[in-house]
């Protein structure tokens, strides 16, 4: 039987062309007025799937 793609986990992460996984940040959706302006800089970007978790997610995200 094929593999499902789940859902909640293709709507939040991305798989680069060169097979990196990216993520969004934590802490940027609320309170940002207590934030220092660098801090929300920094939660817009995208930051790379630790080591650790890159072979879960990839099974998560196998279609």
């Amino acid at each position: 039987m094929k593999l499902k793609t789940k859902k909640a986990a293709a709507k939040r992460f991305k798989i680069t062309p060169k097979g990196k996984i990216l993520r969004g940040r934590q802490m940027s959706s609320h309170l940002k007025a207590a934030k220092s302006k660098s801090a929300r800089g920094r939660y817009k970007r995208t930051a790379l799937v630790s080591p650790s978790q890159k072979k879960n997610i990839a099974r998560l995200l196998a279609s």
